[in-house]
């Protein structure tokens, strides 16, 4: 059986069922999931509590066992199975069925896994675990959704923020400054309801409570330059700087993006369906909707170029040349993160590609900060 998240109270309230696969990589949403049925499994007698972490050379008969034994106490079982690889292997898939075959009333079983391919929700294990109980995959809630999803939290714990525009603006706010980390809101939220009282937040109040607490993720780059969002951009490659990043595994990023968009450009020039060269590229989640926009914007040979700047500046990033000033109107920029915002602006924004606008530059002598 599929479960909704959004589901999962009213079906707790009904009853549990002998085992549940919570499965995704938004770890604050299944950690809680995870908290509201182990709950409910205690209030119902499932007090003796087992562990199991699947790594190399795990002992998938120490798993069964736990699963047939009886409590010396009588008391009844809640088994935990993390599989943080995701792939329990041939000898750990059979477990799992045979798992699955054995429900029984007085044994829980909590199976935990990262986000899983279409082909592995498939497969004969994953489909047995989700015959024999619950399967509830944890979507992630993507930057759009955030300020809905934070004024639904601060709602839980009795605080809104004001109506109108200032209020969208605060909860804008709060999903700027964390960048997409679900843990990093969830605690700015908290800070918010033990700062202040039940009742309505102001901007001001917002503004002087919540840190700069994102931790950018290179990998996030690619949302941003496929949406040709500049302004996010241009914050998180300065974010990036300032927590020291390396730039050569931030152009490592860039320039798959651009190479992915340059083979699926071609792709649909010879007549290939977009859907197809979508699955063959490997572009999943936000990018899968951001693509197409992308496609229109960018020309085949505005990607060839780019590709071109993109190996000049794998020189300068590595050390082995440089841009000079004036040198040569080929040259990247003598700092090579101006370079590398030149670069991803050539997906952002190709009308403004080359020349970059002028951004600040939030880690020029700002102090903690570290330079390239």
């Amino acid at each position: 059986m599929q479960l909704r998240l959004d589901a999962l109270e009213a079906h707790l309230a009904k009853g549990l069922a002998g085992l549940y696969v919570v499965y995704g990589d938004e770890h604050l949403l299944a950690q809680e999931a995870c908290d509201r049925i182990r709950v409910t499994a205690r209030a119902a007698g499932f007090t003796d509590r087992s562990v199991f972490t699947v790594e190399r050379g795990f002992d998938w008969s120490s798993l069964l066992g736990a699963s047939q034994s009886m409590s010396l106490f009588g008391d009844r079982q809640l088994v935990e199975l993390r599989i943080p690889s995701g792939k329990p292997g041939k000898e750990g898939a059979d477990a799992l069925k045979a798992l699955a075959a054995a429900v029984n009333d007085d044994v829980l079983t909590i199976v935990t896994l990262p986000r899983l391919d279409a082909a592995t929700q498939k497969s004969a294990w994953f489909t047995a675990l989700a015959d024999a109980g619950a399967a509830l995959k944890i979507d992630p809630v993507e930057r759009a959704q955030l300020p809905n999803w934070v004024g639904q939290r601060l709602a839980a714990q009795g605080q809104r923020v004001a109506a109108g525009e200032e209020g969208r603006r605060a909860l804008a706010f709060i999903a700027e400054r964390v960048e997409g980390n679900l843990l990093a809101a969830h605690q700015e939220i908290q800070k918010l309801g033990l700062l202040y009282p039940a009742g309505s937040l102001s901007f001001e109040q917002v503004h002087d409570a919540v840190l700069n607490v994102a931790r950018y993720d290179v990998f996030k780059l690619n949302e941003a330059m496929l949406a040709g969002d500049v302004g996010r951009l241009s914050r998180m490659l300065d974010g990036l700087r300032g927590e020291g990043e390396a730039a050569v595994l931030v152009l490592w990023a860039v320039v798959e993006e651009v190479r992915t968009l340059l083979r699926i450009k071609r792709g649909v020039a010879a007549g290939k369906p977009l859907a197809m060269l979508v699955r063959e590229n490997r572009v999943w989640g936000p990018r899968e909707r951001l693509i197409g926009p992308a496609l229109s914007r960018v020309t085949e040979g505005a990607m060839e170029k780019a590709l071109a700047l993109a190996a000049r500046l794998d020189r300068q990033v590595k050390g082995l040349s440089g841009g000079t000033p004036g040198n040569h109107r080929n040259d990247p920029p003598p700092d090579p993160w101006d370079g590398l915002f030149e670069l991803a602006m050539t997906v952002a924004s190709p009308k403004s590609a080359p020349v970059p606008p002028p951004r600040p530059r939030a880690g020029a002598g700002a102090p903690g900060r570290r330079p390239a």
